[in-house]
């Protein structure tokens, strides 16, 4: 009888988590917002341009070459690093190519830590 009365009060608990989890999502609309990539808006970040594999961490004395080599031989994705945050890129590859290894400025719709990249130009 204890087990079966334990069973039903670990069954009730889990359930209760996943109300309150639910009910979070529902009272939070950014959170909603930022789980639906068609409601978020466009934003422009300032950084300079990486790869997910150096990050922020030193390119060496070749910036651009380094992000190439990364991005073309070893299957890295580009990266913008803006302060201590680092965002992969995805979209406009061939454009941001160009500008490997210098400041540029992005604009695309951010989730989480990877920007949907819309338009990109050298930065200031």
């Amino acid at each position: 009888m204890a087990n079966r009365i334990a069973k039903w009060n670990s069954v009730a608990g889990l359930l209760a988590a996943g109300a309150l989890w639910l009910g979070g999502w529902l009272v939070n609309p950014t959170a909603l917002a930022q789980g639906n990539p068609s409601s978020a808006k466009p934003q422009t970040l300032t950084g300079v341009l990486s790869d997910t594999m150096c990050g922020t961490k030193s390119m060496g004395a070749n910036p651009k070459k380094c992000v190439t080599d990364c991005v073309k031989d070893m299957g890295m994705k580009y990266a913008l690093v803006v302060g201590d945050k680092v965002y992969t890129l995805e979209g406009k590859e061939a454009e941001i190519g160009k500008l490997a290894g210098g400041k540029i400025k992005v604009t695309g719709t951010v989730q989480g830590t990877t920007v949907k990249v819309t338009s990109v130009a050298a930065g200031s």
